[in-house]
This record gives structure tokens, C-alpha cells and sequence, in this order.
């Protein structure tokens, strides 16, 4: 037996943490082992906007839901945010973000708005010219 910083003995190989990394979870642990987020194959970009729906039946009754679900509907509850903000803020891998959040998707939790595609976006002389007319006036 041997002891860890605390003076805590300890078998090695026996402990799922150490002192300094607290409780360690594989990412597919929390997934369930997928990668993709639900059967839909929705792909969540970075800059996708992921707003909290408070009229869903399930954003309100979460005891079904793991903690890191919790823990994303609570991020969500105060403001609206990106799937890389939310990334940041449960300190999880973006891909496990993805696959959890297309799980709270499917709920009707959240909702999604992706971002406009460039080549979708008005040109940038349309623009200049609307500007210009409209200082033109």
C-alpha cells in the first residue's frame, strides 16, 4: 500500500481520482459511447447559438437527465450562448458538448440557431450601396 499527497493510503490502480484532478469520467462515459450527436445527425457547429426553451416539457423536470445535461441547461438559463462557450463553461470536450446537447435537442430542451452560411450572406457592395443611399437621403 502506498499513500497519496493527503497521506491517504491507497492500492495503486484501486483510486478512479487523484488529490490535485478529482473525480475522473471518460468523455464516452458520459455520451453513453457515441460520438454523433442523436439519430438525427445534427452537426453543431462552434458558433451555433444554443438558447434554453422554458416552455419544453422536459426543460423544467431534468431528474431524468445526467449532470452534465444539468449542467448545460443551467449555462443556457441565463443567457444564450455557443456550443464553444458552453464547452468552456462545463469544462467538457466541444464533442461531448455536441453529443449532449443534440440529447437535450431531441428533449425539446433547447433550441438551435445556426449560423448563416457565407455564401448566403448579402455581398458586401449590396451593402456599401444600401449605405450609401441611405445617407443619401
Amino acid at each position: 500500500m502506498t499513500e497519496d499527497m493527503e497521506g491517504v493510503p491507497y492500492e495503486p490502480g484501486s483510486q478512479w481520482y487523484d488529490g490535485e484532478a478529482g473525480p475522473l469520467v471518460r468523455p464516452y462515459a458520459m455520451t453513453g459511447g457515441r460520438t454523433k450527436p442523436g439519430p438525427t445527425g445534427v452537426r453543431f457547429d462552434l458558433i451555433a447559438l444554443v438558447t434554453l426553451d422554458v416552455g419544453a416539457p422536459g426543460a423544467g423536470d431534468d431528474t431524468a437527465l445526467g449532470p452534465e445535461h444539468r449542467a448545460l441547461i443551467d449555462l443556457c438559463r441565463t443567457e444564450t450562448q455557443s456550443v464553444a462557450e458552453l464547452s468552456a463553461g462545463a469544462d467538457l470536450p466541444v464533442g461531448v458538448v455536441r453529443v449532449l446537447l443534440g440529447d437535450l435537442l431531441e428533449l425539446g430542451c433547447v433550441t438551435v440557431s445556426r449560423p448563416v452560411p457565407p455564401a448566403q450572406l448579402p455581398d458586401e457592395r449590396i451593402l456599401r450601396e444600401v449605405i450609401e443611399g441611405l445617407r443619401a437621403l
